[in-house]
């Protein structure tokens, strides 16, 4: 599953709420599946005091309805946010960016909020004319700010989202997500996926902990990207599959005791059901992009000069993810396992 849409993908106009019974609220976060699972606990609190309304790309729905139906989808694929070709300006739709534009303006915000600290992000939400724009500045574009929450270069968006409820003067984010299902007992959901080749751990060498998975008592499940369908298949592992959709993919991993996973979207919504997850770390680090669950564990990718670098790698493959052995992550995998199976009291 990509965490970028296409900029041709047809969107219906948004509908204006006829009746608004508190401030209007619009929330902005244009990027991909990970970003909007983080985004959720905040949603669900911001819905206690303001009416929201969400500007994120088409795939945000299947989230919204299952984890905060309250929040008003107002679909955007904005280009700038793309991984690839997002600054090919001759083919913007901006007759469908000007018709999101009035929509947003039509509903008067009290204020917008965004965590991604980008003067393209703050130009757009400054143009719906919300009375104020809160966010974290980048330094030539703090001016589009009324408020700028930024303290220091790197932000996790968990935090960065706690400051804007704290901001707005929410009650306290809930940090532990309840199980949405009850785990059946040692399961293990893998997705070798991810939105960015960067992030992806070669797939023999998940192959290999699969194996050994299944030989310490453990039952795997197996999901892919498409394009790694057929490789999963010819390596033998024939019951492996891409999900459907996101319900698909949510009642999958929410049935697991355990998530496995690279740096990727998946393992922030595995947080989000409350099933523990374990990383393997590429390009980013996990004091910013951990899945927020207490009992999250991971594998650091090797040290590199430029990290975190943000999907933009200055050699020839990313050397600090395709240079993790699989026996320490194997090593590292079991005894976090162990710990899953003690009793564990949350904080």
């Amino acid at each position: 599953m990509s965490a970028a849409a296409s900029p041709q993908v047809d969107q219906p106009p948004p509908r204006r709420r006829t009746v608004r019974h508190k401030p209007a609220l619009l929330v902005a976060e244009l990027r991909g599946m990970g970003d909007l699972a983080i985004l959720m606990p905040f949603l669900q609190t911001a819905c206690t005091r303001f009416d929201v309304s969400l500007l994120a790309g088409p795939n945000a729905a299947g989230l919204l309805q299952r984890f905060a139906p309250e929040v008003e989808l107002i679909p955007c694929v904005a280009p700038w946010a793309l991984f690839s070709g997002g600054w090919n300006l001759p083919r913007w739709p901006w007759s469908r960016l000007a018709g999101v534009l009035r929509a947003l303006r039509e509903r008067d915000f009290h204020a917008a909020v965004s965590v991604w600290p980008l003067i393209s992000d703050h130009i757009f939400l400054k143009l719906a004319r919300p009375k104020k724009l809160i966010g974290f500045g980048q330094r030539g574009g703090r001016w589009l700010l009324n408020r700028d929450l930024r303290r220091e270069t790197h932000t996790h968006r968990s935090e960065a989202w706690r400051r804007i409820a704290e901001d707005l003067g929410l009650t306290a984010m809930s940090t532990i997500q309840p199980r949405l299902r009850p785990a059946q007992v040692r399961r293990i959901v893998l997705h070798s996926g991810a939105s960015q080749l960067l992030r992806v751990w070669p797939m023999d060498r998940y192959a290999t902990l699969l194996k050994n998975l299944r030989q310490t008592g453990w039952s795997p499940v197996v999901l892919c990207d498409q394009l790694q369908l057929s490789r999963w298949h010819a390596m033998g592992e024939t019951s492996a599959r891409v999900p459907v959709d996101m319900d698909d993919l949510v009642e999958t991993i929410a049935q697991g005791s355990a998530f496995l996973g690279n740096d990727s979207g998946p393992g922030h919504v595995a947080a989000l059901c409350g099933v523990p997850t374990f990383t393997i770390f590429g390009p980013q680090v996990p004091a910013l992009f951990a899945p927020g669950h207490s009992q999250a564990g991971w594998v650091e990718g090797l040290p590199c000069p430029h990290k975190p670098c943000f999907d933009r790698c200055r050699f020839a493959e990313p050397f600090c993810l395709t240079g993790i052995d699989r026996d320490d992550v194997w090593q590292r995998l079991t005894f976090w396992l162990k710990t899953l199976e003690t009793p564990h009291v949350e904080k």
